[in-house]
């Protein structure tokens, strides 16, 4: 019975953290905060990209310049400002206030720790994973 109910707890804490990211907010995140600059298929080609005095990055190769990793904690901490990039004149992100915040939920990281960023950031990033290029 002990370990059914462990078990039952532990597929449950799964869950919750399988649910924890939504990638469909990411992706209206996205769209509201990021394609000015990165573009609507996030290759760095916005609208904006020409007047930039640094070029967006292409995000959907984040992985493939990381060795074929995605570089959660520097891309979460790029977001919520804990990494700054200056861009023309200002810090990335733009809208910096939206992703800063109360960094109370936790990303888990390929080394196993937990990342604590903000809610926006973590739904922003799962979307940012879906949108990953594989190298041919």
């Amino acid at each position: 019975m002990k370990t059914i109910i462990a078990t039952a707890l532990g597929l449950g804490i799964l869950a919750v953290s399988a649910a924890a990211q939504d990638a469909d907010i990411g992706r209206a995140h996205y769209y509201t905060h990021c394609a000015t600059c990165h573009g609507l298929e996030g290759r760095g080609d916005g609208p904006m990209a020409g007047v930039l005095l640094i070029r967006p990055s292409n995000l959907t190769e984040l992985s493939i310049t990381n060795g074929g990793s995605f570089p959660l904690e520097r891309v979460v901490k790029r977001i919520d400002g804990r990494d700054p990039l200056v861009s023309h004149g200002s810090p990335m992100p733009v809208y910096g206030d939206y992703f800063e915040g109360v960094f109370d939920v936790p990303i888990k990281a390929p080394s196993g720790q937990p990342i604590l960023t903000s809610r926006p950031v973590v739904d922003l990033v799962a979307y940012l994973r879906e949108i990953q290029r594989i190298e041919n």
